[in-house]
């Protein structure tokens, strides 16, 4: 499946029925070793979703690449930035996913600056970012919480 070309990449809204898929994809070690993340149990998945999922500000899009549930990707407020994340099931990766989900949510969400942040040790989440347009404006080091070990970020901003 890998190394099938997708055809069409589209996002939708995040559907109730779309949660246990997106709860396998974050919990995949391989993955999260990737992202510099640790997995949510199911409890704080199932709160953090619905957080997202009630707050009016947020934009959150399932990203499906022809017809699969393959990720979720969202632009929300954090440390009062407009930020995008996303996150592609370990078997899509490497087939120019990302990078069309991220156009079409920018083309969507005009609001901007935007900011993102990845692990300097993730670059294809690097690459992803530099493909649409934002810019590495510096790296600095994140302390270990309960949802992240500690790394080095790479700071992104699209103008």
């Amino acid at each position: 499946m890998q190394d099938a070309p997708v055809q069409t990449v589209r996002l939708r809204e995040i559907e109730g029925t779309d949660l246990p898929t997106l709860f396998l994809h974050q919990a995949d070690p391989a993955a999260c070793r990737m992202a510099v993340v640790n997995p949510r149990g199911a409890e704080a998945f199932e709160a953090h979703w619905a957080k997202i999922l009630s707050d009016p500000e947020t934009v959150a899009r399932a990203i499906l690449a022809d017809g699969v549930l393959v990720g979720s990707i969202s632009c929300f407020r954090m440390n009062d930035q407009d930020c995008v994340g996303y996150w592609i099931a370990r078997e899509h990766w490497g087939r120019g996913i990302a990078s069309r989900a991220l156009a079409l949510l920018l083309a969507e969400v005009t609001i901007r600056p935007l900011y993102a942040r990845a692990a300097r040790t993730n670059g294809a989440s690097i690459k992803v970012l530099e493909r649409c347009g934002f810019r590495l404006t510096g790296y600095h080091h994140a302390p270990a919480d309960d949802r992240y070990p500690a790394c080095e970020e790479a700071l992104f901003t699209l103008g």
